[in-house]
Order: C-alpha cells, then sequence, then structure tokens
C-alpha cells in the first residue's frame, strides 16, 4: 500500500475536494476548510489505495526576509497508517522548502492543541517553546510573528506562546499511535492551553540547510 503525496495550488480545489476532506474525520468542517483554500496558498493531500488519508493547508514565505513553513491546517485520518501519513505530509513540506529556499534554514511553524500533533515536529532543531528552556528575546519575537500571520495576534500571550481563545481555524489535528510515550515535559506544555475556548500553542522550530539538503538526496 503505497503513500501517494500531491501538492497543488488550493485555489485549484474544488467543492467536491473540500467535501472529500470534510468526510474524511478528524477536526475540520467545511466552514473551516473553505476558510483554509483562502488563506493558504497550497494544498497536499495523502492517500493510500486512492483514499484520503491526510491533507494540509500551508504555505511558503518569507517573515522579515527569513523563509518559512507555515502550516495553516493539518489532519490525518486516525488509522494505524496515521504515522506514515503524517511522516509523508511532512516531508512534502521539507521539499517544498528546499526546492524554494535552498542553501538556507528554514523556520517551521503551527498551531496544536496538544502534544500529540507535535510529533510533526520532531526532526525541528530548537523548538519553540520547549521544557527546560526560557525563551530569549528573538525567539518571542517570531511567537509575535507567526500569531499576527494566523490571524490570532489580539488573544496571544508572547509569555507563554498560548492563544487563549478563536484560534482554532487551522492546527496541527493528529493523534499518536503511542501516547504512552509522548513525553511528560511535552505534555505538560498544554495544560494551560483552553483548547474548549479555542486555545492553542504556537510553535516553531527550523529546519537546517544540511537536514533539507539531505532530505533532497533521498528523493
Amino acid at each position: 500500500m503505497a503513500l501517494e503525496v500531491d501538492t497543488r495550488d488550493s485555489s485549484a480545489m474544488t467543492e467536491a475536494d473540500l467535501e472529500e476532506m470534510a468526510s474524511m474525520g478528524g477536526a475540520f468542517d467545511m466552514e473551516l476548510l473553505s476558510k483554509a483554500q483562502t488563506d493558504w496558498v497550497l494544498n497536499t493531500t495523502a492517500r493510500l489505495d486512492g483514499k484520503l488519508h491526510g491533507y494540509s493547508f500551508s504555505t511558503l514565505e518569507r517573515i522579515g526576509g527569513t523563509p518559512c513553513v507555515l502550516l495553516g491546517l493539518m489532519s490525518i485520518k486516525r488509522t494505524p497508517k496515521r504515522d506514515s501519513v503524517l511522516k509523508g505530509l511532512m516531508t512534502e513540506a521539507y521539499h517544498r522548502a528546499l526546492m524554494a529556499f535552498p542553501d538556507e534554514d528554514v523556520v517551521v511553524g503551527s498551531r496544536f492543541t496538544s502534544a500529540h500533533g507535535l510529533e510533526a515536529f520532531k526532526s525541528l532543531t530548537e523548538m519553540i517553546p520547549r521544557p527546560g528552556h526560557r525563551a530569549v528575546g528573538e525567539e518571542r519575537a517570531w511567537g509575535r510573528r507567526l500569531s499576527k500571520r494566523f490571524g490570532v495576534e489580539r488573544a496571544y500571550d508572547e509569555q507563554s506562546f498560548i492563544v487563549k481563545s478563536a484560534g482554532q481555524a487551522g492546527f496541527l489535528d493528529h493523534e499518536s499511535t503511542k501516547p504512552e510515550k509522548i513525553n511528560a515535559d511535552i505534555a505538560a506544555m498544554f495544560d494551560n492551553v483552553p483548547a474548549n475556548k479555542g486555545g492553542v500553542l504556537i510553535v516553531h522550530g527550523w529546519t537546517m540547510t544540511e537536514s533539507l539538503v539531505k532530505l533532497g538526496k533521498l528523493q
């Protein structure tokens, strides 16, 4: 069962495409998917035997001159194959970053409601926030930049990286296949995230040039 991952312009999507995503299950309905189609440039799908198992909306852009991969919304179907689907979607995002920003380190950012989704960021360098690390000025500045880009700056707290309400128009929707192995300190980062009020945690990190080049050699 080979995983097929494909990326296209979000503007090329049809109503039927959005309906297929909504019917896959997960956190997002037609209203949120329609908004994501408008807000984000790229749509990526992951299929097994022709059936949709995951999708994302994202963009590659520069913020203050720094290259970024912004994952506006991602959802993975809850099946035993979901780890492979998540890996496939993230590998595609990194490959796109390599093509767009060769020889540059790239910031990767998204919103999260639980530690499960952070499995997507396990390969990043210097993830912010992270347990045992006190964020410095530039790291906090990135939190502010991303909150503005995600359109949630009014409810954003730069000390905690938490959006306190109305932040779930998009986030990384994934459920771990091995929740018992989630680091307790990572899970504790979400103790004060009011997910029932639309709260999210904004997280970013870096994928370094050498990692992207290594990925490119495997394609």
